[in-house]
């Protein structure tokens, strides 16, 4: 997403934005073949034929009715379908049958996408000046949210192949990632009052908001992130049988058969190999360990004498980086070995020992869209940073991504902090 665009923005420039997002979605997909749109391997996964349905869907629902009067639906029956959690909307299928549907089909959902891209393009073309800043500010939460699923649909794309004991490829022109991890660098932060949060120019989505004081300690932050090597090392010392190193909750999840290695690893006679986007690959140890979860990247701090970065040390840090990194425009789709300059926006999201709470002052949008983020701040912990599946212009410093602790299908990765001695 084009950070700097705004409701004030040329309107030529948002229908030109609006029509790139949407393309993106369908190149997204090109490599799938029809049979790859119905397939949802777990609770949290989604066909692609839902995710490409969905984010029409929003703009139908949120956009269309409130600024077209007298829109009519390409099909009402579609509401019921690709609703996701707007229980203020009303009611929605079940999240974890959605990979049941065959109908409608792949050619009706990609019909449905073009009937609701005319309707828009007409919309934003013809809307009168007046009710302009709202349907912008409406449009473009609209295709941030589309990109969000962009990153969801290579998410779940990935983890339905590796179900599939074929391991096909999503792509395999995706060219491996080379370099060699270098030592860590320690970034020293002085303690004190800080600021966090969205400062309010161009877009944010409201869970980060409002802009607050923070009180920080003295701490350092490592500049990369810890590397397969660096994990492999926590496995063979006995990482996943030291209780003393796993919170509770992990340690019950290790007891009751939860694997012992990143998602996407197995163990082959010729070493350690990992399941990517581009195929099975051999384990590179100087890449970032992925897939990993929050239980893992807290045990693994715990083993090496550090411990996760608080969100509000990382935004500090990350508000001092410029935001560039292997994000989707790289095309690798994998993360790769830190350069000289470190590794900070892209590559994976980095748990922090946050919880995902509101921020003092918090306020959800109004409506229905007040759901969007605000419902979820519960038993989550925060992330940071953007991934290699995020799209380049997504991510910000102050960017609250967010998951539960036990999950490990998202492009998660392990940033080492400690006190400040």
């Amino acid at each position: 997403m084009n950070p700097t665009l705004t409701a004030a923005s040329p309107r030529a420039d948002l229908i030109a934005e609006y029509r790139r997002v949407r393309l993106t979605s369908e190149r997204l997909c090109l490599p799938l073949a029809i049979d790859d749109y119905q397939v949802q391997s777990i609770v949290q996964t989604s066909p692609p034929k839902w995710h490409i349905a969905h984010v029409t869907w929003f703009f139908e629902t949120f956009v269309l009715p409130d600024f077209r009067p007298g829109y009519r639906p390409f099909d009402p029956r579609f509401d019921f379908i690709f609703n996701s959690y707007y229980y203020t909307h009303g009611r929605m299928h079940a999240r974890a049958e959605r990979g049941l549907l065959s109908r409608p089909t792949v050619d009706e959902v990609f019909a449905y996408r073009a009937w609701v891209d005319e309707q828009m393009i007409s919309l934003l073309n013809d809307a009168d000046d007046a009710a302009w800043p709202d349907l912008a500010f409406r449009v473009i939460l609209g295709l941030n949210h589309e990109e969000q699923h962009q990153e969801l649909l290579l998410m779940d794309v990935k983890h339905n192949f590796w179900s599939n004991p074929l391991l096909p490829a999503y792509r395999d022109d995706l060219v491996i990632p080379d370099g060699e991890t270098r030592p860590i660098r320690w970034l020293d932060a002085d303690g004190g009052i800080r600021q966090i949060g969205h400062a309010g120019e161009g877009f944010a989505y409201d869970n980060e908001t409002p802009r607050h004081d923070v009180l920080l300690r003295p701490h350092r932050l490592a500049d990369r992130l810890v590397t397969n090597g660096e994990y492999l090392e926590f496995i063979a010392d006995g990482g996943y049988d030291n209780p003393a190193l796993w919170l509770a909750d992990g340690w019950g999840l290790l007891q009751r058969g939860a694997s012992r290695h990143p998602l996407y690893w197995r163990e082959a006679d010729s070493g350690w190999q990992q399941f990517t986007l581009g195929g099975l690959r051999p384990l590179n140890p100087h890449e970032p360990v992925c897939h990993i979860s929050y239980h893992e990247a807290d045990a693994y701090a715990r083993w090496a004498g550090k411990r996760l970065p608080l969100e509000a040390e990382l935004e500090s840090a990350l508000a001092e980086q410029p935001i560039t990194g292997n994000f989707t425009d790289r095309d690798l789709l994998h993360p790769a070995p830190a350069g000289d300059a470190g590794q900070w926006f892209g590559d994976l999201w980095t748990w922090t020992a946050s919880p995902y709470s509101a921020y003092p002052g918090f306020t959800p949008l109004a409506g229905t869209m007040g759901e969007y983020n605000g419902k979820f701040m519960s038993n989550q912990m925060v992330l940071r940073g953007g991934a290699c599946v995020t799209p380049p212009g997504h991510t910000r410093a102050t960017y609250r991504n967010f998951f539960y602790p036990d999950e490990r299908w998202a492009f998660t990765g392990l940033r080492l902090a400690e006190d400040a001695r």
